[in-house]
């Protein structure tokens, strides 16, 4: 199935304000959001609730305008444009297919208003539930799928009027973890197939993390980072998006020396080294962030500390260990010829300086 034109997205200083019920004051539930996405890339805005994402995606769509700023896509801009007038199709949360209609129906429903030739409307939709491996399905009701099914439906309908974006809104919310990690494969699949623009909203940091090449990461109706899964994870400008992006642990450290990317940091008397993007004071009080599986835990290293849980995972062994006043969370990968630390016993950890982040 050909994709008409890849088109990209690009917000400028968007702001949407909403009253209070209650109150009757004004708040913002987007605040002067900027975005350049790229044409055939898939992002994710991804956040708590009431962050803002699922707003920004419904001005894109033309379900809410904005306050301020403009929205462009493709150069043009549709700030103006009614929801049907816009390059774009949605797969709602809820499916929102129709029950009195069979399969073929729910997909053929869009070319249908397009005015679409009998015969054309027939070639794509056969084309596209092949895509999404719902071939043969064509007469089935919605009410005799599966929610996985449903879903497939859900995105067929999307995709057969070719648009320039496609936009999802938590689409995978309504199934089951391991449907869901099995959809977010075929979604991403599908889009790398057709090359697509793909935008994403989710509050599942996994699912972010999976599929996207960008990810847009919001708080309270601003932007707090944006990057691909990598430089999120690895690379963290707060302690939000390093807490909100995976588990981690925070150590508080004095800077002795900032040599260029790498200082070196006083943790309770013990020298530590680390990564940091940009330059601290000496003698600065900073913030070292570390994921859990960069850390080893050994008889011996560079932080002394004191197990206080240890829980064999599968895969992992995984524990919290006391360090002076902090709680540091480890992952042990494949514990099976390792020495297994029990809670009570003494441990010393030790990472790699590129492993660590100092915000």
């Amino acid at each position: 199935m050909p994709v008409k034109e890849k088109k990209g997205v690009r917000l400028e200083h968007i702001s949407k304000i909403y009253q209070d019920p209650k109150t009757k004051a004004d708040f913002f539930a987007v605040r002067d959001v900027s975005l350049d996405i790229a044409p055939g890339s898939f992002v994710t805005l991804l956040g708590p609730s009431g962050c803002g994402k699922t707003t920004t995606l419904r001005m894109i769509a033309g379900f809410e305008s904005p306050d301020e700023g403009e929205i462009f896509l493709g150069g043009e801009p549709i700030n103006a444009l009614t929801p049907n007038r816009r390059d774009t199709a949605m797969v709602f949360q809820s499916y929102a297919l129709f029950p009195h209609y069979n399969v073929f129906d729910n997909v053929a429903y869009g070319l249908r208003l397009r005015k679409v030739p009998k015969d054309e409307i027939q070639r794509r939709v056969t084309d596209i539930l092949k895509l999404v491996e719902l071939s043969g399905m064509e007469s089935r009701m919605t009410n005799q799928l599966s929610g996985g099914q449903q879903q497939r439906v859900a995105l067929a309908r999307a995709l057969v009027v070719e648009p320039g974006v496609l936009l999802f809104d938590e689409p995978l919310s309504n199934l089951d973890a391991k449907l869901r990690v099995q959809m977010r494969t075929e979604i991403r699949r599908i889009q790398q197939i057709l090359g697509i623009t793909a935008i994403y909203v989710t509050h599942d940091q996994s699912e972010a993390m999976s599929i996207s090449d960008q990810i847009i990461l919001m708080k309270q109706g601003v932007v707090a980072q944006m990057g691909t899964p990598m430089e999120i994870y690895y690379h963290p400008v707060s302690e939000f998006v390093a807490d909100f992006i995976g588990e981690c642990s925070f150590l508080e450290g004095e800077v002795r020396k900032a040599d260029g990317e790498r200082v070196t940091l006083d943790i309770g008397g013990h020298e530590v080294y680390a990564e940091c993007s940009r330059t601290p004071q000496v003698g600065e009080t900073v913030k070292l962030v570390v994921r859990p599986e960069a850390i080893e835990i050994r008889d011996e290293g560079i932080l002394p500390g004191k197990v206080e849980l240890s829980c064999f995972m599968g895969s992992h062994q995984y524990y919290h260990v006391r360090v002076g006043d902090t709680l540091v969370k480890i992952t042990d990968n494949c514990p099976r010829n390792k020495k297994i630390y029990q809670a009570g016993d003494t441990a010393y950890l030790s990472f790699q300086a590129e492993c660590a982040h100092v915000l």
